[in-house]
This record gives C-alpha cells, sequence and structure tokens, in this order.
C-alpha cells in the first residue's frame, strides 16, 4: 500500500507586516492594511515586490465598470524578488528551479495543469484558474495581488527569472500588456507571414506600442491608429511607419494607407482599444486572407454589426485574445530584456505614486495621460 504525504504549509511571519492597498467597493477610496503573515503551500511561494503598474483593467474595476468581489488586492503587473519557499520545489517556466534571492516575474494567473482545457493548451483558461489582482482576500491566500509590499504566488504561476540590470518599469507589465501582445502578435502569425506584411495596429495604449514594436521587430509594415497625437507619435518611435487619427479625413487616411503600402487593405488588424468603432473598422480594413486579432474588448460593451458576407469572401480570420501562456510569459520577458533599449518603453510609465497614494495613480492612470502609472511599495 503507498501512503501519499501532504506538504503541510510553512507559516513565514512578516516583521515588519506586508502592507496593501485593500479595494472595498467602486469609486471608494482604498484601505491600507496589514498582513503579519502567510502561508506557504508545497511549491508557492512569496515575492516582495519591487514596482507594479497600474492596468487599464485595474481602472474599470476601481470604478465599477468590470465586476468584481469585495475585498480585494487589485493589480497583476509587477516585478520583485523572491523571498522565501514553500516546502516543495517551484521551478521557472524554463524548468530550472526558483532560488530565494531571484528577480522574478509572474503570470497573470494560476492554473492546475490538469484540466481539459490546461491539456489542449488553454491554461488561461482553466477551470479552476485563479487570478492575482482579480480575486476576494481569502484566509488561505490573502496577499494576492500587485498593489502591495508582498505577493503570495501559488503553485501552477508561470514564473520567469529576470536580471538585474533591466530597469523595473520595462519588466512590471510583462505581466499583462507586454504578454498580451506577445500572444496577439502569435496569433497572427498562424495566419499571416510577418516578414513583409502590412499591419493595422488599433489603439495605441501599452499593448498597442508593444505589438507594433514586435511586428516591426519581425519585418512587418506597421500604421497605428489613434485618436491621441501624442500616443501616434509615440507609435512612430515603436517602429511605425504611419500614425493616424481614426477621426481623420478618407483622404489624409488614404495617404498613412499608401505609405504602408496597404492602400488594398491589411494583411493584419490588431485591434487593441476596445472601441466599437474601432473593431468595426478592423473588418473594413482587412484584405483578402488577412487576420482580425481582437484583443482590446475586455470590458462590457455595445455589440457590433458584423457582416458575414464579407469575412466569408475575404477568406477573414477572426481570432479573439484573452490573456497569454507561459510560453508567452517567457518569450515576452525574453524580448524585453534583449530589446528594451532599442524602443522608449522606459518612457512609457510616466508616474509614479507610492504604495498609500495608489487612488491618485488610479486617477493619473485614467486620464489619457501616461501610458501607465507606477506603484512603488518601497515607498
Amino acid at each position: 500500500m503507498t501512503v501519499e504525504t501532504v506538504a503541510v504549509p510553512r507559516r513565514i511571519p512578516l516583521e515588519p507586516a506586508a502592507s496593501a492597498m485593500v479595494w472595498v467597493a467602486p469609486d471608494r477610496p482604498h484601505e491600507l492594511a496589514a498582513f503579519v503573515g502567510v502561508e506557504l503551500g508545497g511549491s508557492e511561494l512569496l515575492v516582495e515586490v519591487e514596482l507594479a503598474t497600474i492596468c487599464g483593467s485595474d481602472v474599470h474595476t476601481a470604478h465599477g465598470d468590470r465586476t468584481a468581489p469585495a475585498p480585494l488586492i487589485l493589480g497583476h503587473e509587477q516585478v520583485g524578488r523572491v523571498i522565501a519557499l514553500g516546502s516543495g520545489e517551484p521551478c521557472a517556466v524554463d524548468g530550472s528551479p526558483i532560488a530565494v534571492g531571484d528577480r522574478v516575474v509572474w503570470s497573470i494567473a494560476a492554473s492546475c495543469g490538469a484540466c481539459d482545457r490546461c491539456e489542449s493548451g488553454l491554461t488561461q483558461k482553466c477551470r479552476a484558474l485563479r487570478k492575482y489582482g482579480h480575486e476576494r482576500i481569502g484566509n488561505r491566500w490573502a496577499l494576492s495581488g500587485g498593489f502591495a509590499t508582498h505577493t503570495h504566488l501559488l503553485a501552477g504561476t508561470p514564473i520567469v527569472r529576470v536580471p538585474d540590470s533591466v530597469p523595473a518599469e520595462v519588466l512590471a507589465p510583462v505581466s499583462c500588456g507586454t504578454a498580451t501582445a506577445w500572444a496577439a502578435l502569435d496569433a497572427v502569425a498562424r495566419t499571416v507571414t510577418l516578414p513583409g506584411a502590412t499591419v493595422l495596429v488599433s489603439g495605441a495604449g501599452l499593448i498597442g506600442l508593444t505589438a507594433t514594436a514586435l511586428a516591426t521587430d519581425r519585418g512587418a509594415r506597421v500604421v497605428v491608429a489613434d485618436p491621441d497625437p501624442a500616443r501616434r507619435s509615440l507609435a512612430l518611435r515603436f517602429g511605425a511607419v504611419a500614425s493616424y487619427d481614426p477621426a481623420a479625413s478618407e483622404h489624409d487616411i488614404a495617404q498613412s494607407l499608401e505609405a504602408a503600402g496597404a492602400g488594398g487593405g491589411f494583411d493584419a488588424v490588431v485591434e487593441a482599444s476596445g472601441s466599437s468603432a474601432a473593431v468595426l473598422g478592423a473588418f473594413a480594413s482587412a484584405t483578402v486572407g488577412g487576420a482580425i486579432v481582437l484583443v482590446g474588448s475586455v470590458s462590457p460593451t455595445e455589440p457590433v454589426p458584423v457582416d458575414p458576407e464579407r469575412i466569408v469572401r475575404h477568406l477573414l480570420t477572426v481570432t479573439g485574445v484573452h490573456n497569454y501562456t507561459a510560453e508567452h510569459l517567457r518569450a515576452a520577458a525574453e524580448f524585453m530584456v534583449q530589446q528594451w533599449r532599442s524602443r522608449p518603453f522606459r518612457e512609457l510609465v510616466g508616474a509614479t505614486v507610492a504604495l498609500r497614494d495608489l487612488d491618485a495613480g488610479i486617477g493619473m492612470a485614467g486620464s489619457g495621460g501616461p501610458v501607465r502609472v507606477a506603484v512603488d511599495p518601497r515607498r
């Protein structure tokens, strides 16, 4: 008879106590809370957060535009250093063991690895999924978000080790926007050969700008559409050959398309804004045999009419991308480590606030100013 042993959670006291900003209700101030320790299961670990960044979804949740259970600790874009391990042997995505002192980024979610979705490669849709910055504070998993001094990483969380030489402002967004952009380009590449292709990126936020850099790096000619002139200028620095205001005249837009050699339509469209008008525009902009990747529509909006005849006659491939896999995270982190100096990624973080000033940071993040606002829990 075989006797299975169950790992006993390891109690990790924290002195001083961990601090976290707790979201309690829409448009209510966050509350500062203290946590005196955590219990780490077998392959779990505790990370001291170096820097977090505020994602657009954090802003939407804070204002009640997305449903979320309260109380919770928001934040899912961050970089930090491992300070404690459970009794098991957690490993990074590359298979190497994680050790105390490692500087790491981690996935937005932990998956079971055993359900039908995980086994088919849809780990981001695991039937037992746990998401950082999205779950109600519980006794067993309290430090579950990035807007805190520490985050408790569960077993099944993809983790990537990163070097000390790369700025935290570059690495924190890897856990969401950067990896999601990589997943979007991966979806494009399943239909379209990127070298020499024309690509329209709609929306010059973090995902759109990163997708622009990734597509350009793979040899595509990218045009970016965004209503903000500062964002359009920034897109050119990320490799776009042209940019335009979606509200501009047909003549001005046509000139931008000709600059990219896309007068007859784009080989691929990455819709990263979530705008209903932009989603409709994506279907109108793709050429025969083109790929349309919808990645920005992550909050409730009005349904948009779709012309099925156009999809059929133009042989269009339409793909939705939500979050990403462990391999996308690994590849995105590697790209940033190697290429962050080639584009102004560091400038995307336009302001940094202390942890206790999170509400002010959310206000800035929702103002349409900086692409990202950072939260420094050490301040």
